[in-house]
């Protein structure tokens, strides 16, 4: 490579170096990057949610044999399965509903199947390995009932328009997201709650990008 030409590669290099940064910013700001499902749809979705769950006089309380005194709902939270054309960790609009509802202090919960297998091994470690104070040892067959389950659905309607010469070759997208929630009595089957939360986002791309 000739002398000038690598010097004009080092500069070009050295520039875009100059331009890369990071930071950091407000978790709880719009995002709006695209209009793929995002951050502030993850935050607006749960949020509707635990409002309707902790408002709701269904949900006051629930009583049944071996409760004791705390008459609170005890939940175990299912998955919410995803029907969006997208892939999305549903696990984390369950992760912020549970973890507001339990800051609330209105509900009780008992851990889903991922926390049952770290409960199995360390039970089993402390009864078989004989490492552990026996009057410490904690053993099956006292865990909590739950009295209900959350589980629900996610889904979404995605809508193209555009790109050809008659449009300018400007395109429109518009997508529709639906969350349902429901609560159901584990043992009457009996859906106690229920409740949508619903989003809807349009983006317009122009021969020069986002417009």
């Amino acid at each position: 490579m000739k002398p000038l030409c690598l010097t004009l590669t080092l500069a070009g290099s050295v520039a875009l170096a100059a331009c890369s940064s990071v930071g950091y910013g407000d978790p709880d700001a719009v995002e709006t990057l695209t209009i793929d499902y995002g951050s502030t749809d993850l935050q607006t979705l749960s949020a509707e949610m635990v409002e309707s769950l902790v408002a709701s006089p269904a949900l006051s309380y629930h009583d049944s044999s071996g409760k004791g005194e705390d008459k609170r709902i005890i939940f175990y939270v299912g998955d919410v399965e995803n029907r969006t054309s997208e892939h999305i960790d549903t696990q984390g609009i369950t992760d912020k509903i549970e973890t507001a509802l339990l800051k609330s202090g209105k509900f009780r919960f008992v851990a889903a199947d991922a926390g049952q297998a770290e409960i199995g091994d360390q039970v089993r470690f402390q009864q078989g390995s004989g490492r552990v104070n026996p009057d410490m040892r904690r053993e099956f067959g006292k865990q909590l009932g739950a009295d209900m389950i959350l589980y629900g659905t996610l889904r979404s309607i995605d809508k193209k328009k555009g790109g050809s010469l008659e449009s300018g070759g400007t395109r429109k997208k518009d997508v529709y997201y639906q969350f349902v929630l429901r609560c159901v009595d584990i043992d009457t089957a009996e859906t106690i709650w229920q409740e949508e939360a619903e989003l809807r986002k349009t983006s317009k791309t122009g021969i020069f990008g986002r417009s």
